[in-house]
């Protein structure tokens, strides 16, 4: 049984121009305890996907077609009210930089307990027992007296390791992670990669991890989506897509990545640019830059098709439609 399943997810943005589509026809599920990573190029729509999940679009951004449920229940079209209590107790969240999860005026004490009292019935001694354990489950030293510090008395690394403690705080089943590594330098990140790891397994919450950085992906993903152009291109077992990829534009990517075992004075590259949102091209949106485009990549659009152990959305895994020539 999926925990969370986003079914045909359409995102829209109204403007003076006419509706610029930003996300078109998304689906896929995760189950509990699994990690799930979206990565793409910026642009590609993956925060925007977990915006759409966690009740956060920025208007005039809405949903215009899709569902999304978690637990079997539908979630994308509750009041405002409604889905705040269902973000704090079901999902919890995880942002880029932990400066704008935190109140610079509260201790993180006070943070942590309010958060927990919000959502669990505690008394404030409870609540309070509960948020040292989660600072120490996060890793922070001494956390019977950091509790009472302000968030600037942290270190980046540390900041983030509070901000996972808040996402947790009433033990969600579903954590949305939007680049949670980004702003920390690299030692710091592995240590952020294993918190997240172990958390899914101690406490079987499923995580969708969203990044631009296939390396953290290969680390930690049970499975991978790969965006491009507000689509899914492809989606797979992490080990499948990184070393068999079935999409040309993940092929692109992989290669663009440098190999320790290989000595080259140049990298490879994925030559041009995404699309804007509002120049995206007829058929397959990668085709302008695809190496193995032929003539009905700019006719039609394709679904995810089956494309061995993963699914790709690209022509050239239609066993039954007309094949490059």
């Amino acid at each position: 049984m999926s925990l969370l399943q986003v079914q045909n997810l359409v995102v829209e943005f109204p403007s003076r121009r006419g509706t610029l589509r930003a996300l078109d026809d998304i689906s896929f599920e995760i189950a509990p305890g699994e990690v799930l990573g979206v990565v793409g190029e910026s642009g590609a729509g993956k925060s925007l996907t977990g915006a759409s999940i966690i009740g956060l679009l920025e208007p005039p951004g809405r949903i215009a077609s899709g569902q999304v449920l978690l637990e079997g229940r539908r979630i994308d079209n509750l009041a405002y009210e409604q889905m705040r209590h269902i973000r704090g107790r079901k999902i919890g969240a995880i942002f880029q930089d932990p400066l704008t999860s935190l109140n610079p005026l509260y201790t993180i004490g006070r943070q942590l307990v309010e958060t927990i009292q919000a959502h669990l019935p505690v008394d404030a001694a409870e609540a309070r027992r509960r948020a040292i354990g989660l600072l120490e489950d996060t890793g922070i030293p001494g956390a019977a007296q950091r509790i009472d510090h302000y968030p600037h008395q942290f270190s980046g690394g540390m900041r983030q390791r509070v901000v996972i403690a808040l996402a947790l705080a009433a033990e969600p089943k579903l954590i949305v992670a939007d680049e949670p590594t980004t702003a920390l330098d690299v030692s710091i990140q592995a240590q952020i990669i294993q918190l997240l790891k172990r958390i899914c397994r101690d406490r079987g919450a499923a995580v969708m991890l969203i990044t631009h950085d296939m390396g953290v992906i290969a680390e930690t993903c049970d499975r991978v989506a790969v965006m491009y152009a507000g689509r899914i291109a492809e989606i797979g077992p992490v080990h499948e897509v990184i070393n068999t990829p079935a999409h040309p534009y993940t092929s692109g990517l992989m290669a663009s990545i440098p190999d320790m075992q290989i000595d080259r004075e140049r990298l490879n590259q994925i030559d041009g640019a995404m699309p804007r949102l509002n120049a995206i091209p007829p058929g397959c949106a990668y085709n302008p830059r695809c190496p193995r485009a032929f003539a009905r990549c700019t006719r039609e659009r394709p679904d995810l098709l089956n494309a061995g152990a993963t699914r790709a959305a690209c022509w050239l895994h239609d066993a039954n439609g007309e094949l490059p020539g």
